[in-house]
């Protein structure tokens, strides 16, 4: 074993539809299919048909490989196997070599296009749970790495709940362009089968469950592969943004968030007290390893005529590793937000560790209201922070200490105004909202 693939990434589910195996049998479907589509038009007998069906689906892949090696072909090296095992003259009649790659493709997307809906359903729906269940959790916000106002950590995983859910969506509306084959011939016109092109075509995809390319040269156009590994590009990207965030929260001084660990992990080898947060850091570094695979995928659409073979040899690599790494890390992230722990002891001691510097906007909108221009109060809470943060006291110590401030509120409202809970804005309702939209979102269809 080489590829870490082979033994450290990707699930087992993934893994057997991009296997070699199972790209041969796929391709056997297609020839097959081909054949059933042929005897429909009177070319063979359905009996013919079921012979060759019989003997190919025991065809050794490694047969296929041997002949491969001889003649440097892999599909007349499949031709080749399925014509050893059975005297049909029909095999791989009117076909070009993509016709049987590209639709046995298909069939792969197709099966991975199912296992990517379910588990992008799971872990939107399991940040749903955590937006509801800490919907009115008060913790500190941070815009650059800074204390900000306050939010919510409902909040929050209803900000990762939709745009997980987004890409739900996403996925469904890529699925119409993903999932063609094509059964179109050696420059895309179908010109072995005549008239009959069209019915054929059509039956092979009715028997595969594959929708036919709207016109295609000697492969299917390469923008809907680029589109597809772009979709796992972003996918990626929303996963490594929520790990970093589950990261960044879980350190030693912030401490808000901690990933499950095992009673019998090891977070260091030399440091025994470590919990570092690896899952979240191997989400974060294969997710860029799935976005690495946009370039040479669009590299592989700009073919000669009606095609040359660049994209060939990348597309072993892109479609399969963009595909089973995705899914790695996306099953990765289920389990991180399965068995997340919030220490609330230690989002409150954060919020009030801020002294209420990070309200100072809300005393600003309330001087304001009073009749203070919105320039000068901001003045005021810019200079009145400043000093709070020299003398490490507090927002309100400080205002006290304004007579500007003092005409227009007093030390009870003030107070009352540096209440991180106080100052929602509509945080809970809009939690409500995300819940709702990604519930029906996700579960359409």
């Amino acid at each position: 074993m080489i590829h870490p693939i082979e033994y450290r990434y990707g699930t087992k589910e993934m893994k057997r539809i991009w296997s070699e195996e199972s790209k041969i049998k796929r391709m056997i479907w297609v020839e097959v299919a081909l054949l059933k589509a042929l005897a429909k038009k009177g070319y063979l007998s359905f009996e013919e048909v079921e012979n060759v069906r019989k003997r190919a689906i025991k065809i050794n892949p490694g047969r296929v490989k041997e002949i491969e090696e001889e003649i440097r072909h892999d599909i007349m090296a499949l031709v080749k196997a399925m014509s050893e095992v059975s005297d049909c003259r029909w095999i791989h009649f009117g076909a070009t070599s993509n016709d049987i790659i590209d639709t046995a493709t298909a069939t792969q997307l197709r099966d991975s296009v199912l296992i990517f809906e379910e588990k992008i359903r799971k872990l939107a729906l399991l940040l749903v749970e955590k937006a509801i269940e800490y919907k009115e959790v008060v913790c500190l916000g941070r815009t650059h790495g800074q204390a900000a106002l306050p939010t919510t950590y409902g909040f929050r995983f209803a900000v990762w709940a939709s745009e997980v859910a987004r890409h739900f969506v996403r996925l469904r509306q890529i699925k119409e362009r993903l999932l063609v084959g094509k059964m179109s011939g050696a420059v895309g016109t179908q010109a072995a089968f005549g008239k009959d092109g069209f019915e054929i075509e059509n039956e092979v995809m009715r028997l595969l469950n594959l929708k036919p390319a709207i016109i295609s040269t000697q492969v299917i156009p390469r923008d809907i592969y680029c589109e597809y590994i772009e979709f796992l590009a972003n996918l990626a990207t929303t996963l490594e943004k929520i790990a970093l965030n589950i990261r960044i929260l879980q350190r030693a001084e912030v401490a808000e968030l901690m990933e499950k660990f095992e009673t019998r992990q090891v977070g260091s080898s030399t440091m025994p007290h470590k919990r570092n947060p690896i899952d979240s850091e191997n989400v974060c570094g294969l997710a860029r390893v799935v976005r690495g695979f946009v370039e040479p995928q669009h590299q592989s659409a700009i073919l000669w005529e009606e095609r040359d073979l660049t994209n060939s040899s990348a597309e072993r690599i892109t479609l399969l590793e963009a595909t089973i790494l995705a899914d790695h890390i996306l099953t990765r992230l289920i389990k991180i937000v399965s068995g997340i722990a919030i220490d609330l002891e230690n989002v409150k001691k954060n919020l009030e560790a801020q002294r209420g510097l990070n309200l100072s906007e809300a005393v600003m909108i309330e001087l304001t209201k009073r009749g203070v221009d919105r320039q000068e109060a901001h003045e005021i809470l810019r200079i009145a922070s400043l000093r709070a943060y020299a003398n490490k006291s507090s927002l309100l110590e400080e205002l006290l200490k304004e007579e500007r401030v003092l005409r227009y509120l007093r030390k009870e409202e003030l107070a009352e105004l540096l209440k991180p809970e106080k100052y929602l804005g509509t945080a809970l309702d809009r939690v409500e909202k995300v819940v709702e939209w990604v519930k029906r979102a996700v579960n359409e269809g």
